[in-house]
Formats: C-alpha cells, structure tokens, sequence
C-alpha cells in the first residue's frame, strides 16, 4: 500500500497533458509499477515531489518558433526569469553544452491536500435555511417598500418645490411687466414734456431772434368810432400788405446792391423799430420817430423804401413832417410779426432781392 502526493494543474513534460491534484489516496499498487498519464512515459512516481515550473507561454511559443525544443526552451525561459526573449536565448548560448539542456526543468513541489469529512444536511438545517432565506426575503421587501416611500416623498417635495417656482417665476414676470410698463408711460411722459418744452423753447426763440415779446398780448377792443369821427379808410388784406413789405425791402436791397453793409444795418434798425413796438406796444417813446434824427437818418431816412416800410407797419407822418408815430389803436401785432418775418429772412438769406419773381 503506497500513499501518493498528485500536484495541482501540473502537466506531462512529455505530452503536456494537464494533470489535475488528487486527495491522498490509499492504493494496492505494486512497488515496481509506476503511475502513468494517459499514452504518456512515467510522470509521478511515489516519491516523485518535482514538477514542470510555470513559464511565459508567449515567449516560449517564440521560442519553438526559432526552432528550439520545447525543454531547452522551457529551461532557459525558466533559469533566465522570464524576463525577455534575449535574455533566454543568452541563456542558451552560455549553456548550449549542458548535458541535460534538453530536459525539461523540475521544482519542488509539496502539496498535501487533506479529503474534509463529509457534510451531512439535516432536515432541520434545511429549515433553518428556508427561514433564513424568508426573513432576508421579507426585510428586502421592507427595505424596498421604505425606499419607495421615501422616493416618493421626494418625488411630493420636488412638485411642490417645482410649483412655488413657477409660480414665483410667473409673480416676478408679472412684476417686471407692470414695472416695464409704467417705466414706458414714464419715458413716454417725459418725452412728450421734452416736446413740449423743446417747443416752446423754439418759440421763444424765434421770437427773440424776430425780436418780438415773448409773450402775446391781448390785443384791445376798438372802441366803437362815433358818428361825428372821420370814417378808417378800409386796409389793405394783410396777405396784400405782407407782400407789399417783401416787395419793399427787395426793391431797397436792390436800390443799394452796392453797398450790402449799408442794406444790411438798414435791416438791423428796421427790425429794431418792430420788436420795440411788438414787446412795448403801450411805450409812446416807441411808437414815435423823429424824422429829423441823424442816427434815423443816416440808417433807415436817405434810403429809398425803409419809410415806407415803416408806413406799411402802420407809422404815419405827423403835421410837420416832424415824426412817425404809430397811434396805440393801431397797433397790429400780425402785422408786426409779418414785418419782423420779413426783416429775418432778408437778414439770413443771401439771396434776397436778387431773384426776380
């Protein structure tokens, strides 16, 4: 009776036919009789404890590929590493008169593998694992059951979450419109104030520049003329009477085309004489002109048409010749304004009077 050591996962070194470990196993087994794998030479023998050492598999493919047998290969893969290929063929090269360079390489292997006793299940082992199995079973279930539960409350918390969003969302939209709102009537307010303001700013100055009074008086009511006064005699249309005023100022600017700075101070002084009256309609001192003044004279008197001018805007010549007057009663401020118009345009219009119409 022999008891033998089988080595695990170890293979035939003459067939590689992979041998698979054993349990110690008591067998009637001559002395003389060696165990063999299957159409293999003896491999494991009783008191055989080596065993063929693991080598890189690829690296020894590469190795038969040159031509090496398969031991020579496996010795020196094996006594070089495994570390590469040229590091096994320098082996065989040093080692190439080896006597035993063609047999396969053996380590010691010991490996006692004891057969455990035999497992008996019970009935009542079987129980206890089917009572194991059900409460693992029914606390899975629990633990699924609060899971869910919790999920879904989750799930409760993130729609009520995602509604107060929204629904603050929808309030401060609403806000931003009302604000959008008001801010456009605003800018709408106080653009129509700049408007306004730039409008009567215009005017104003319009009427400065004409040299008119900034504001506009309330023209007074005539009195009724008595029967025994002599009759007004019927005026010109103020359209006929503005154009007369053109015609007058076009006809000196051509009298003195020779002489544009004289033509030009004619204007200034005539417009001067208008905005006076226009601003001050109730001061005499205004409304009164000596004729006999050299200023007058030199400026508005020797030229032909600034007198009758002044006669269109409503001046008359006194007894005497002395003085043009303009009586308060008479004062037409849109005959004023028409002259002042007049006046302007000459002033700024390089072309005035020249032009024939």
């Amino acid at each position: 009776m022999a008891v033998l050591r089988l080595l695990p996962s170890f293979q035939c070194f003459h067939c590689r036919t992979p041998q698979f470990p054993s349990f110690h196993l008591k067998l009637s087994i001559p002395n003389s009789s060696p165990i063999l794998t299957r159409n293999c030479k003896p491999f494991l023998t009783e008191d055989t404890g080596m065993a063929v050492p693991e080598v890189d598999k690829k690296l020894l493919g590469e190795l038969e590929a040159m031509g090496f047998p398969r031991p020579r290969a496996t010795r020196a893969l094996h006594y070089s590493g495994n570390a590469s290929l040229e590091a096994a063929i320098d082996w065989i090269i040093d080692h190439n008169d080896d006597p035993d360079i063609d047999e396969m390489p053996l380590v010691t292997v010991d490996i006692n593998i004891e057969s455990p006793e035999p497992l008996y299940i019970t009935e009542g082992m079987k129980l206890k694992a089917q009572e194991l199995r059900n409460r693992a079973r029914k606390k899975k279930g629990e633990e699924e059951k609060k899971l869910e539960r919790e999920r879904e409350k989750e799930r409760i918390q993130s729609g009520k979450q995602l509604l107060e969003t929204k629904r603050i969302l929808e309030e401060n939209e609403r806000k931003r419109n009302i604000e959008f709102r008001q801010a456009e009537k605003e800018e709408e307010k106080r653009a129509r104030e700049r408007i306004r303001r730039k409008l009567e700013q215009d005017k104003l100055e319009r009427r400065a520049k004409l040299g008119l009074p900034l504001e506009h008086p309330a023209p007074e009511k005539l009195s009724t003329p008595l029967a025994s006064e002599q009759q007004i005699p019927i005026r010109v249309s103020s359209v006929a009477k503005s154009e007369h005023m053109r015609e007058c100022l076009r006809s000196l600017k051509r009298n003195h085309q020779d002489d544009d700075s004289k033509v030009r101070r004619a204007f200034q002084t005539l417009l001067i004489y208008v905005g006076n009256v226009a601003k001050n309609p109730d001061e005499e001192k205004f409304r009164k002109i000596r004729l006999s003044n050299p200023l007058f004279l030199d400026r508005v008197g020797s030229l032909v048409g600034g007198i009758e001018f002044l006669e269109l805007c409503g001046f008359e010549r006194t007894e005497g010749e002395e003085f043009l007057y303009l009586p308060r009663d008479k004062v037409d401020m849109a005959t004023l304004y028409s002259a002042a118009s007049h006046l302007k345009n000459a002033l700024t219009n390089p072309f005035f009077g020249l032009l024939q119409y």
